[in-house]
Order: C-alpha cells, then structure tokens, then sequence
C-alpha cells in the first residue's frame, strides 16, 4: 500500500491533526524502512462498558496497527483515582482502586474486540506514577502554571461562577501528559474534548527531554442514538458493545436515516468511496435506505460478536418489525422540540383534531414507538419517533 492511501485511511473521519509531518514521516519509515512506531491511548476505567461512542478511537487505532503502529492502550488506574475532569461542572467522585481495578478488567476484554492484541501493548500508568513521589510530583507541578490552567474551558467557566474545583483536578492533566513522557509515545489518539490534556504531552516531552513531541489525532465526538447529544451511558442513548447482539442490532436500527452516515463514516470497515455510493443510491431510491441501515447494523453487531449471532439477530428484528406490521415507508414530518403530542398528531396526519386524539389516547389507540400515551400534555423531545393511532395509521416524527 502507498502512503498516501494510508494516510487517507488514517486521516478519515479526524476532526484535528497537530504534526501531520511527523505522523507522515512515521509511515513512511514503516513503509520504507520497517521500523514501528508508538501510538498511545489513555482509558479511564471509571465504568464497567464500552459503547461505540468509544471504539471511534479504537477503531483509528485498529487503522494504525494496519499501518505499522505499536498500540500503547494505557489503562488510567491510577488517574481514574483522581477522574478526568473534562467537561464537568464538578468535582468528580474518588472511585477505590478495587472499584478500577474490575474495571479495567473488562475494558481490556472489549479492546480486544477492535484492536489486534498482538500488536497491543497493555499499560498501566501506575506503574510509573506510584513511583513518581512527592519529589517527582512537585516537580512535575512546575511545569505547568495556575494562570494556563485556568484557560481551559471547564475549569474558567466553574471559576467565573464560583464552583468548587479540587486542586487534585489540576493535577489530572499533569499526569495523563506525563504518561506520554514515561511512555515515549510518537503519537496519542483522542477525541476533541481532550485537547488540551493531548497537549499537555507534547509540553510535558519537550520539558522532560524526552527527545520526540508526540503527535496528536483527535476523533470527532459520537452522536447517541437521539442524534444530539454525545454517546453516553447516563443519557441512555448509547450502544454497549457488551449487549446482546439483538440488542446491538435494534439499537442501530432505531437511528435516523441522516444518522445513519454519521456512523459509517466513523465505525464502518466500507470505503468512503464505497460508502458515498450508497448515499447516491439512496437519494436515487436504487437503495432503500432501511437496506442500507440493515447493512450498518449486520457489520457492528457481527464485530462485537460473530456472523451467526448478527444473522440472528436480524432475523429476530425482522420478525418483530413483521409482527407489529410497521409499513417499511412511512409518511415523515418535521416538528419543533416540545410540540404537544396532540397536535403532533395532527400534524402528521394521523388526526384530523386535537379533541379527537385526545378521544385516541384515553382510549388507548396512541403509541409512540410502539408503546401506549396515556400522557395527553406530553411535549415531544428532540429525537425520531415512529407515531401510530390504531392499527393501521403510521408517520415517522423527527423533533429537532
């Protein structure tokens, strides 16, 4: 393969590259030389699963042990003592290193699933930060000043508004970016949310002499199943890899046609060539865009499990789909987020008042996704929903 090719392959999907002329000149050596490199990701274990939103990064990594990379795949147990402060508005809780521990256990096992295991060296970063000290930890804190730290996002807005920021906060960055120094990392994965962490390594190389600055390659942030908010497990709109397959499969089936392309572009193995095919195929209605989701949702099932399992799967889904005789076309409209059940009802067509869809919905005749509203002052959250009165009256509703 050519190194241009890899590197689109690396580049797809990236949000922000920093030192693309190092991660080029690290192919090329590997290419032309044989020699490997060390492309590292930190993982906190501070919850048991993985979801997709996840394995984004894996699945870049995954691209990179393609193109000759060593996988550094630190496990944070000792920085999941202290949690990542990025993005919260208050101090997060201490978890106990048992608690990490298990943790990372299964996080290792669902790694495991994306990256090749052979080319996957598995880190821990207490390794090095029990042994730092408190001489060595005094010394890493003059590397770094209150004033820049302060500069980032989360910590200036909690700041300005007088919350509570722990001083073992300020030291959460110091160490992720002192990992990349005991590691001698040339190039470390993550998503936009961990910029400024990301390079915290690159000065943190440069003031201990490591010799190199490592690159960074940031991933964009994965949509949950609403299509609005990020993947995440408290929100309940994720997918874990660890869920059944016929789990995994309806999950990805309930996503929005426009959703769709968000996740083959990020989590599918099909070309982007191959993948804007589809998309002409689609809006030239040679391919149904069920059939393409359909496609979607065999691949990602079949990778955290196995063929069989996403064939039954389908299978199941197919048969559930049947069952509750859903047409495959449905009428679709486009409400603003709050609109009051009734007069989406209306709106939609599948009522001609809104007094007699609250007649409906007494007697039992309206569901959303398939389960009955009883509600009659239920407000409509952004999200796709299938609207149904009675037996035979279908529309799709995206609210945004």
């Amino acid at each position: 393969m050519s190194v241009e090719k890899a590197l689109a392959e690396i580049e797809r999907g990236t949000a922000e590259i920093i030192d693309r002329e190092r991660i080029e000149k690290l192919v090329r050596d590997y290419y032309e030389k044989g020699e490997p490199y060390y492309v590292k990701l930190g993982l906190d274990p501070t919850a048991p699963d993985l979801h997709l939103g996840h394995t984004v990064i894996l699945q870049k990594l995954a691209t990179f042990q393609k193109h000759g990379a060593v996988v550094q795949l630190l496990i944070g147990d000792f920085t999941a003592m202290i949690g990542d402060p990025t993005g919260k508005s208050e101090t997060r809780k201490v978890l106990d290193r048992e608690t990490v521990r298990r943790n990372a256990e299964t996080y290792q096992e669902q790694a495991f699933k994306v990256l090749d295991a052979s080319r996957t060296e598995l880190m821990f970063n207490s390794t090095w930060l029990d042994a730092l000290g408190a001489d060595g930890l005094i010394q890493l804190t003059t590397q770094y000043n209150v004033a820049r730290m302060l500069e980032r996002d989360d910590f200036e807005k909690r700041y300005k508004s007088g919350q509570s920021i722990a001083v073992s906060e300020f030291l959460y960055p110091l160490l992720q970016g002192y990992d990349s120094v005991a590691m001698k990392c040339d190039i470390e994965l993550g998503g936009t949310d961990q910029k400024f962490n990301l390079l915290m390594g690159r000065h943190l190389q440069r003031a201990y002499g490591v010799g190199k600055e490592q690159a960074v390659l940031m991933m964009p942030i994965l949509e949950g199943l609403d299509g609005i908010q990020k993947m995440s497990k408290s929100l309940g709109n994720y997918v874990g890899i660890a869920e059944p397959a016929r789990e995994i499969y309806a999950k990805l089936m309930s996503i929005s046609d426009e959703l769709m392309w968000r996740y083959y572009e990020l989590l599918s193995d099909r070309s982007l060539e191959e993948i804007a095919r589809m998309k002409e195929e689609v809006a030239a209605g040679t391919l149904h865009p069920k059939k393409a989701k359909e496609m979607l949702a065999f691949e990602l099932t079949a990778r955290f499990h196995d063929e069989a399992a996403a064939k039954d799967a389908a299978e199941a889904f197919d048969a559930l789909f049947k069952a509750r005789e859903i047409p495959d076309d449905l009428p679709e409209v486009d409400l603003e987020a709050g609109t009051w059940i009734c007069k989406a009802l209306v709106d939609a067509g599948l009522e001609p008042s809104t007094s007699q869809a609250r007649r409906d919905m007494k007697q039992g005749a309206v569901r959303i996704d398939q389960k009955k509203i009883s509600d009659e002052q239920l407000k409509l959250e952004p999200g796709e929903y299938i609207l149904q009165v009675g037996k035979r009256k279908f529309a799709k509703a995206k609210v945004s």
